[in-house]
Order: structure tokens, then sequence, then C-alpha cells
């Protein structure tokens, strides 16, 4: 049965590793990724609603999976936005597909990314979760530039089981997340 490279590579090299270094007793204690959402919000949608479209379009070339569609929930006036218009999309990635997806952003696309100079350790929340903000979606390689009408950034947030950011900090750094220096 297939196994994602990501995947390989935690099961045998990164949880003999942290049971060693936060001296877990059982391998169910050391932490997982539990999911990964990428999130575009188009807020030209409110004057252009096939902007919508584009995003779609370009989330599900790139995670391989049919987003959903995120709506306001209150109106502000001063935007011109009125509640339950369409404002973004989001896709949730688990299993198999988190992996294989975590793999491209790490590998293909980050480095692609115009003057980057790593991911700041300021972007965890406090609980080891990582939100990575792209500015545009044509780094990925499954995008096409030639279809593309108007580039749009995206979040990528990393949601893991541990609840501090060192274990989370460790987690990402064996995945290979290319993280600043402090």
């Amino acid at each position: 049965m297939y196994k994602p490279r990501l995947k390989k590579k935690f099961e045998e090299e990164i949880i003999p590793e942290m049971m060693k270094e936060f001296l877990y007793k059982n391998r169910m204690q050391v932490p997982k990724f539990n999911k990964i959402i990428v999130n575009i919000g188009v807020g030209s949608a409110v004057q252009n609603p096939n902007d919508i479209e584009v995003a779609i379009n370009s989330l599900k070339a790139i995670t391989g999976q049919m987003p959903i569609i995120t709506k306001a929930k209150k109106s502000i006036a001063g935007f011109k936005l009125r509640a339950g218009m369409k404002i973004g999309c989001k896709v949730t990635l688990r299993g198999n597909r988190m992996y294989e997806f975590l793999d491209r952003l790490l590998s293909i696309a980050l480095p692609r990314t115009r003057d980057f100079r790593g991911i700041s350790p300021k972007s965890m929340d406090g609980k080891g979760n990582l939100t990575i903000g792209v500015d545009e979606q044509l780094i990925f390689p499954e995008v096409d530039p030639d279809k593309i009408r108007k580039t749009m950034g995206m979040d990528v947030t990393i949601v893991t089981t541990t609840n501090n950011n060192d274990e989370g900090f460790s987690l990402l750094k064996s995945f290979g997340v290319p993280f600043r220096e402090k």
C-alpha cells in the first residue's frame, strides 16, 4: 500500500527522535499533525463575484480536493458587505493528502517564493499550530499561470496535537519546515 514520503519519515525517524528528546514513554504521546487548512479570502468578490470561481479552481488544483465556500457572518457597510455573501473558500486536508500537500509546500512551493528567508517562529499560536501566509498561488506548479486573471494570497494553517510551542516547533523542524533564525 502507498504511503507518502513524509508519513514514512514521521513513523520511522521522527517518532523515535522525539521520544528521546521529550522523554515520552509511549509512541502515542508523540505529537502529530491533525489537519492542514488552506484558506483563500477573496475581498474583491464583493464587487466581482467571478473572483470566487478563480479561487475555487486554484484551490482545487493545488490541493486535489473540492473547496467549500465561506460566507460573511456580519454585514459591514464600510466594505459594502452583506451577511451571507461569498467572500472566500477553504479546504481541510487530513491523512495522506495532508502529507502530500505538506511535502509539495516545503519542497517545491516555498523555495519558489521570491525573497523567501524562512518562516518566522512567531507564526506559531502558543498551542503548537503554525500559520503561513502565501502571497500568490502561482508558487504551486499545479496552477497554470495562463489561466489566472488575478493572483490571490492564501493562508496555510498546520494544526498539531500538541499543547505548547516547544513540542510543535520541534515537530515542524524535524519535518523540514524552514524557520528563520530568531
